[in-house]
């Protein structure tokens, strides 16, 4: 490994795909003794700069996105903007994950990207992404290679531990919600933050949708549709059918306008019982949200008065 590589300090932007694979890059960077900056946490700010970098079309969640490279500029060596298209046979990510190097790179061309691609179509399994990335980097194989197989380990511990909370919390004789969406909605300090805050201080206890193990989602998404191509949004659905049973409501939660989930959610109001609330976060703005949030735990507590 090269010397300079200690010095080396690597940007990666606090959205999208940070939410599902940021504890793999700071565990894969940290063995390679490579430091990495994060973005600052979403504010009104990112979302302004986003909003006029974007194609109009984008979803807020994209906006975030490009506010959070926008954020990392002159802090860092590289900005770490993966490419994503198929990470699990047969299926298709967000075309987001599929453009966000591309159009990262025509949007701010004078920044140096680190990149790697995973497109299971073209075999370009995650194993050889990590490993030429360290390439990239001049890292030997070997040594890219037991810094991935030392964060995958870590991934795998970190989820393992979140699975055992969400499972006691399930046990809770607190009134239950589960928080169905995509992790970079849920945990944004925009996008998410203001309902988890509400839901906690109405005291209720909140299961994540993202926190299914993996072994479960095809057997829990077939019961409800056999034909969601795109990856993520089975996902939610699969949690949604998972834990409907298990909770006492559902809040539905995307960014404007996002098509997959826009599919998705409607097929979730229309075959799931029990009482959902869809959200669509628009801006950094919560008008009417908090008012929509009063009545739908109103219906619930009133609910829950009567089953008892």
């Amino acid at each position: 490994m090269k010397g300079m590589m200690l010095f080396m300090k690597i940007g990666v932007p606090r959205a999208l795909l940070y939410y599902y694979d940021g504890i793999m890059w700071k565990y894969f960077f940290e063995k390679l003794n490579i430091d990495i900056i994060l973005s600052d946490k979403t504010n009104k700010e990112t979302i302004t700069i986003g909003e006029n970098l974007a194609d109009s079309e984008a979803c807020l969640s994209m906006k975030i996105f490009l506010g959070q490279v926008k954020n990392l500029i002159n802090r860092c060596d590289y900005i770490l903007v993966p490419r994503l298209y198929s990470i699990k046979k047969g299926e298709q990510v967000c075309t987001n994950f599929n453009s966000l190097y591309d159009v990262t790179k025509n949007l701010f061309p004078n920044i140096k990207l680190l990149n790697y691609n995973i497109d299971l179509t073209e075999k370009e399994i995650e194993i050889l992404a990590y490993t030429k990335l360290g390439k990239e980097l001049g890292i030997s194989y070997i040594d890219s290679y037991n810094a991935y197989c030392y964060s995958k380990n870590k991934k795998r511990l970190f989820l393992q531990k979140k699975y055992e909370e969400q499972k006691r919390k399930l046990k809770s004789n607190k009134l239950k919600i589960l928080f169905a969406g995509h992790p970079y909605n849920l945990y944004d300090e925009i996008v998410g933050k203001d309902i988890r805050n509400y839901l906690e201080k109405e005291n209720f206890e909140i299961i994540y949708s993202d926190l299914l193990e993996d072994g479960l989602v095809d057997r829990e998404c077939s019961k409800l549709s056999t034909d969601i191509h795109w990856t993520h949004s089975k996902k939610v659905v699969a949690s949604v059918n998972y834990y409907k049973d298990k909770v006492d409501g559902i809040i539905l939660l995307s960014t404007f306008p996002c098509g997959p989930d826009s599919l998705s959610n409607e097929l979730i109001k229309r075959k799931i019982k029990i009482p959902i609330l869809n959200i669509t976060k628009e801006s950094f703005s919560n008008t009417g949200i908090i008012t929509r949030l009063d009545a739908f735990f109103d219906i619930l507590k009133v609910k829950n008065e009567k089953c008892n």
